[in-house]
């Protein structure tokens, strides 16, 4: 008897609901398509070839699991359908029939409950998506491009979820954290090229690679081989050794992996150095180690820090000076620059091959530490907008100032150790300023903080959180180093032992007439150079300034030896400079250039200091002052910038 399509119908739904029960039972695919290497004991780790389409979740899971979920689910919904249906029958029908009769109170208890549903689904969607916000940046930066460089050299579809054999710890820049990669058990593939696309797509350095061959749990397992050590100290053994072995431009920043030392070099590599980390980073930590130890060689160093507290252990330190507000960074700051422009002078005339040999010529080696600049820069703008006057310039001479010295090439030995919490070109000054900046620091740094900076170094490294690490970029390469952690104590100490503890600060320049003397000459000396010999007995002791003039005094004419000078029976009194009635800018230029940094700290010495003298006559709207009584306001004020002996 021929089969009719009724029966044809029957079978083929008996034969499906008999293979969707052994499916379910089995824990397979309900639809019947396989589309990952997962079997019933274990999970899938990769999407079957030929398979096209998104794959679910469920697909990875081992079939026991499968199972274990559908009979659950099954157990809940008979459970619940029994109750309601058999055991409560007569309450489930009689709800129904008044739901039925009378909808309106059902319906708005409806419309409550799904607002609050809503606002339940809204308020945890948000806080998921908060709570996985660093989890979804780290699958986006490291995992997926780690993915998709490997999926064709180990033979894996592209489709294949990368957290199902990629396991990568999110801290595995760490030294203890290990990287586990599942691979085909096949092993058909190039060790050599999958191991180098670990180490650039991950940027690691100094690593192992400890492969599993045998069996069904083929792996490789990656950790740090040579990694830096975890602290560093100057009681470790060893250290003290280095650092006195260290040369004179080139300071000690850390230790590097397999303990190789890491350092910058100022004349060879770099001028000035940018460190860029957040709160908390050790800024003032790497600043404190680099510094102690040019101060211990000779250098002079100028602490620019406004929130006072960043480096006490540099208070009193023979050859530091330490500038606390920001009258006091804005002065100083337009003095090193004017410093500045007197060595590029000195080095013009000096030979380059003299240079090379002897660079201590154009004077001792100075290091200007800017803490903060990002906060910084921004109160030299206010500063200045306070006190400039009509027909000043409108932007900061400071900040023109520190632009200068950037500017300035490693001959004039200035050396700008700059900090900034987010070294953007505005908060530097601009992209030119930034750029002379070939050594840079970067600690717990952003993706964008690392693009911004380098731009050069690629890949990236993982920003560690290991206290005292930090990423020393110089000449494109970037090595993880071990920040040297020296205490205030020891700071200060290593400073107090160099070439200051014996009263020495570098060779000087001898030279007829005498010039500026290499160390600085004005307020802002921490050691006041020796004045030279007076012309007379009664030396005018304003007078002495003008003999560290930077122009010589004009020879007097050669008298005629045949003349005869016959003089006047009754001489005319000279008139006193000092009861000359000036104004400020002509006061400083002609009587108080040598002892006041400039005429802007002299303008805000006007506003500010109460010993300030009060004029004696006004020109127009510009009050007049008597020359003598400004030169000894001059002579008696405090020194701003001098060195804390607190």
């Amino acid at each position: 008897m021929a089969q009719t399509k009724f029966d044809k119908q029957v079978e083929e739904t008996a034969e499906s609901v008999a293979f969707g029960i052994g499916r379910f039972l089995a824990g397979r695919p309900m639809d019947g398509e396989r589309k990952t290497n997962a079997t019933f004991w274990r999970k899938g780790t990769r999407v079957l070839p030929k398979v096209e389409g998104k794959v679910s979740r469920s697909s990875y899971r081992a079939g026991w699991q499968r199972l274990t979920f559908r009979v659950s689910g099954l157990a809940a919904t008979g459970g619940a359908g029994y109750w309601a249906l058999w055991e409560n029958q007569d309450s489930t029908f009689a709800t129904a029939r008044d739901v039925w009769e009378n909808p309106d109170p059902a319906i708005a208890a409806a419309e409550t409950g799904g607002i609050a549903v809503a606002s339940a689904a809204a308020v945890g969607g948000v806080a998921y998506g908060l709570l996985t916000r660093k989890r979804r940046e780290f699958m986006r930066e490291w995992v997926t491009p780690l993915h998709e460089a490997l999926a064709v050299p180990l033979g894996m579809s592209e489709l294949t979820d990368p957290r199902r054999y990629l396991h990568v710890p999110r801290d595995f820049s760490d030294d203890d954290a290990q990287i586990r990669i599942d691979v085909p058990t096949h092993m058909r593939f190039n060790e050599d090229l999958v191991a180098d696309l670990i180490v650039k797509k991950l940027a690691l350095e100094n690593v192992s690679f400890t492969w599993r061959r045998a069996g069904k749990d083929t792996h490789v397992i990656v950790k740090k081989r040579k990694a830096p050590p975890k602290k560093l100290s100057l009681s470790d053994p060893g250290v003290r050794e280095i650092l006195a072995k260290m040369p004179e431009s080139a300071p000690l920043i850390g230790l590097g992996s397999g303990k190789k030392k890491v350092s910058v070099d100022l004349d060879a590599d770099s001028p000035h150095v940018l460190i860029s980390a957040g709160t908390g980073g050790g800024k003032s930590t790497i600043l404190r180690c680099i510094t102690c130890q040019f101060v211990h060689n000779g250098a002079l160093a100028y602490v620019l820090d406004f929130k006072r507290i960043s480096h006490t252990w540099a208070r009193g330190v023979p050859g530091v000076t330490y500038c606390r507000d920001i009258g006091e960074i804005h002065d100083a700051l337009v003095h090193l620059a004017q410093e500045g422009r007197r060595r590029l002078a000195l080095a013009e005339d000096l030979a380059d091959d003299v240079l090379e040999k002897e660079p201590w010529r154009v004077g001792p080696r100075i290091v200007i530490l800017l803490e903060e600049v990002n906060a910084t820069m921004a109160q030299l703008k206010r500063y200045w907008a306070k006190i400039r006057e009509s027909g000043d310039p409108k932007t900061s001479p400071a900040v023109d100032a520190l632009a200068e010295i950037l500017f300035m090439g490693r001959q004039v030995r200035l050396h700008v150790l700059l900090v900034a919490q987010s070294a953007t070109a505005q908060a530097v000054g601009g992209p030119a300023m930034r750029e002379n900046f070939s050594t840079r620091i970067l600690v717990r740094y952003t993706l964008n903080a690392w693009r911004m900076l380098v731009p050069e170094v690629s890949p990236i490294p993982m920003a560690s959180e290991h206290p005292g690490r930090v990423q020393v970029v110089t000449r494109g390469r970037a090595q993880e180093t071990q920040v040297l952690n020296l205490s205030n104590a020891e700071a200060r100490e290593w400073a107090m032992s160099g070439v200051h503890a014996k009263a020495n600060t570098g060779p000087t320049l001898q030279k007829t007439p005498a010039p500026a003397a290499d160390l600085l000459t004005d307020a802002w000396n921490t050691s006041a150079p020796e004045l030279p010999p007076a012309a007379t007995p009664a030396a005018d002791p304003d007078s002495l300034a003008d003999a560290w003039s930077l122009t010589p005094p004009a020879p007097a004419p050669a008298a005629d030896p045949g003349a005869t000078v016959t003089p006047p029976a009754n001489p005319a009194p000279a008139p006193d400079p000092d009861d000359a009635v000036v104004g400020l800018r002509e006061a400083y230029e002609k009587h108080l250039s040598q002892t006041v940094a400039s005429l802007e700290a002299l303008r805000w010495a006007r506003a500010n200091d109460p010993d300030f003298p009060g004029p004696v006559d006004k020109r127009g709207a510009e009050f007049l002052y008597r020359a003598g009584d400004l030169k000894k306001w001059a002579r008696n004020r405090p020194r701003a910038g001098t060195t804390d002996s607190g």
